[in-house]
């Protein structure tokens, strides 16, 4: 948060302008609209001026000059121009809210557009160091604060500029003196817009941070609300929320504090800059210097000057928030990825599924677990079983199969290939995860078995369910393919949900089917039936597991044993019961000293 505080809101600005080069036209073409509409605006209070000059000089006035002699064909053109004035008004305002506006909606949905691709690119460790509150707060809220800024607030900031130098023209045109009086105050105005501004730049950055702390803290309760009741823990998550809530009430309050002190400010400056206009032009006017008609228009146009600039406050204060929110966008996205998706190579055809794990070495660097100088050799079509006790290194070596992560120093291969050199989706593509902790997609079952293939058809998702023994309940539902399965999946048992994690790993048929713990989780039916089908689908298919329960990996051709990150045992199961060290010890354990 200090690196965003330390950004000063131009620099924010010219970054926003530069990331919307594409939409330049547009922006021009918004901006000429919004100042046209401005000369419009301000152009009634001159021509009240010039109607009071017509009505008291009459054949003398300002208008008499350009040929109108009479009042009567005065105060007629008058009235054709005012008519032109307001529609011309009127026309450009239409044309700059939808053009804001349009823009808004563009560039809204291409930030979060892109800071969303950008998050997918990163990899693991990124999710696990930032919350999901946060990273949601970024692509919603921040996002939705700088649409509001565009709505209104851009249009807002050019018009008081072209107020301020269209109105102070016409000043210098008429009377230099009273427009050096009373332009006096907008120095004083100018520095107590950017004095503010410095002041609310730290203090609306950690509005952006507080208000990403309360949507985690919602997030993460409405997620683990069974929890939360399981141990009648309402009333201390309610308090834990009313405290996040009131952090960011407090940080909006000094926000807002700094902010409205603005508006008395410019008020009383403005107010000596109508005094001038008032008393000057006055005296002016009485002693003749000034005529009638042009002691209005300074009179009008400083009030038409009078209500920009008092709103100046509440538009800066959309644009504070607009900045931060800009800050913390391009944060995102300019984050630097860690797994890089630079490979080129291609995979050989048809796929074995041989892999190599050379000397591999990995450290997650907030904990020192990991794995140590690893080298497996996995030949194709062989099951490969993974054990050890929680944290040895077991399901870091799938993440780093699947390059969730990079391995520090080693090598993964398939097919002969380093993995690093083969495009993500060509990788990914040819493995197929199977994990303990199941997530599924709101939506349908047939849509979660078909998620790797979109355009599979019935049959084959059948095929799939039916494969994972996951079609005999299926059938038993009243909507069968079609049922909801809830957010998350919550409307299916946990061993339903893991047999529609099986079926839609093999609907992707992978060269290599990776099960992290895909049967602690569930009863023993469900267990033997994940065990049935994986016995049916490994034929000619690289299946590594990862297991605790030793009894669903007696038939793996190759079991490694690993203890904090490092090989200590490998074999088959009978060579390592031989041996009796540790997986003969948890053997022992579990089956209490059955062979």
């Amino acid at each position: 948060m200090a690196t965003s505080e330390a950004v000063s809101s131009f620099q924010s600005l010219l970054r926003l302008l530069r990331y919307a080069k594409g939409y330049r036209r547009r922006i021009l073409a918004a901006t000429s609209c919004s100042i046209i509409n401005k000369l419009f605006d301000i152009a009634p209070e001159i021509l009240i001026g010039i109607a009071i000059d017509v009505v008291v000089n009459q054949e003398r006035s300002f208008v008499a000059r350009l040929g109108l002699v009479t009042p009567e064909q005065q105060i007629f053109v008058l009235a054709i121009l005012t008519f032109v004035i307001w529609a011309g008004e009127s026309v450009f305002e239409y044309l700059y809210m939808v053009l804001w506006r349009n823009l808004a909606q563009r560039l809204q949905s291409d930030f979060r557009q892109d800071a969303y691709q950008h998050l997918q690119r990163q990899d693991m460790g990124y999710f696990e160091a930032n919350s999901s509150g946060q990273l949601t707060s970024v692509l919603n809220d921040d996002v939705n604060q700088l649409e509001r800024f565009l709505d209104g607030g851009a249009n807002d900031l050019i018009q008081v500029f072209v107020t301020v130098i269209a109105v102070g023209a016409v000043f210098f045109v008429l009377s230099p003196l009273i427009a050096l009086l009373a332009f006096t105050p907008i120095p004083i105005i100018i520095w107590g817009a950017f004095f503010f501004q410095r002041r609310a730049t730290p203090l609306y950055a950690d509005v952006r941070y507080r208000v990403g702390v309360l949507a985690s803290r919602l997030a993460n309760n409405i997620g683990g609300m069974a929890t939360i009741k399981s141990f009648t823990a309402e009333a201390r998550e309610a308090e834990r929320v009313r405290q996040d809530s009131e952090a960011y009430a407090d940080a909006n309050r000094k926000a807002i504090a700094v902010s409205s002190a603005f508006i008395p400010v410019i008020r009383m400056a403005i107010l000596t800059g109508f005094l001038f206009t008032f008393v000057i032009g006055g005296m002016q006017a009485l002693s003749g210097a000034l005529s009638i008609g042009a002691y209005g228009v300074l009179v009008f146009l400083t009030q038409r000057l009078l209500w920009p600039l008092t709103g100046l406050a509440q538009t800066i204060d959309l644009y504070e928030r607009a900045m931060a929110s800009v800050r913390r966008i391009l944060g995102l996205i300019e984050t630097p990825i860690e797994v890089a998706d630079s490979g080129n190579q291609s995979l050989p055809q048809p796929l074995q599924g041989k892999l190599l794990f050379d000397k591999v070495e990995f450290e997650y660097g907030n904990s020192g677990a990991g794995v140590h100088g690893v080298s497996i050799e996995v030949p194709a079509g062989t099951t490969l079983a993974l054990v050890g006790a929680t944290g040895s290194g077991k399901s870091t070596l799938m993440k780093l199969l699947l390059r969730f992560y990079q391995p520090l120093s080693g090598e993964i291969q398939l097919d002969g290939i380093a993995i690093d050199q083969l495009p993500l989706k060509t990788l990914r593509e040819a493995i197929g995860l199977v994990s303990q902790d199941v997530f599924l997609f709101e939506g349908s079952i047939a849509d979660n078995i078909a998620y790797g293939k979109p355009d599979a058809s019935e049959t084959e998702i059948i095929h799939a369910a039916r494969t994972a023994e996951a079609w005999e309940f299926i059938e038993r539902l009243p909507q069968g393919l079609e049922t909801p399965v809830g957010e998350r999946g919550v409307r299916l048992s946990g061993g339903q949900r893991q047999r529609l994690s099986l079926a839609r790993a093999l609907l992707k048929d992978p060269a290599i089917l990776v099960l992290d713990e895909a049967t602690s989780a569930v009863d023993n039916e469900t267990e033997a039936a994940i065990q049935r089908s994986i016995a049916h689908i490994a034929h000619n298919r690289t299946i590594v597991m990862i297991a605790h329960r030793l009894s669903t990996i007696v038939h793996a051709d190759q079991i490694v044993v690993l203890q904090h990150g490092r090989i200590a045992e490998q074999g088959t199961h009978q060579s390592l019961l031989a041996q009796k060290g540790l997986y003969w010890s948890q053997w022992q354990v579990q089956t209490g000293g059955e062979g």
